[in-house]
């Protein structure tokens, strides 16, 4: 296990400060870092907090895992290494079969332009 953990289900009011102030109750905290919205600027409800040492963060997950931080229940755990994800748009069809599946085209209408 590492030292990193993940941390859900908090409240939009609560800040890095609070996260720091909580897990330091259970050891030395190395890093903060509340995930915010890109769009609004919001928190998203989760974080992750580095402790010093792995004992520090097993303890902290001991003791905070389903415990009250602003009205919420914690949901404290080992953060998993980020996946690596496919750089550009994501890649594949996302459901639609294969095929050129081409527009209908003109039929025999009369071609309209922009004219003026």
């Amino acid at each position: 296990m590492n030292n990193k953990l993940f941390v859900g289900n908090l409240s939009f009011n609560t800040t890095e400060n609070d996260l720091q102030d909580t897990f330091a109750a259970h050891g030395t905290v190395v890093e903060t870092n509340l995930m915010m919205d890109r769009m609004s600027g919001r928190p998203r409800g989760f974080g992750f907090v580095t402790m010093s040492t792995q004992e520090e963060a097993e303890k902290a997950i001991q003791a905070l895992n389903g415990a009250q931080l602003d009205g919420r229940a914690l949901t404290v755990n080992a953060a998993k290494p980020r996946e690596e994800r496919p750089a550009g748009g994501g890649g594949g069809r996302g459901g639609y079969g294969g095929g050129s599946g081409g527009g209908g085209g003109d039929r025999g209408r009369e071609r309209r332009t922009n004219r003026y």
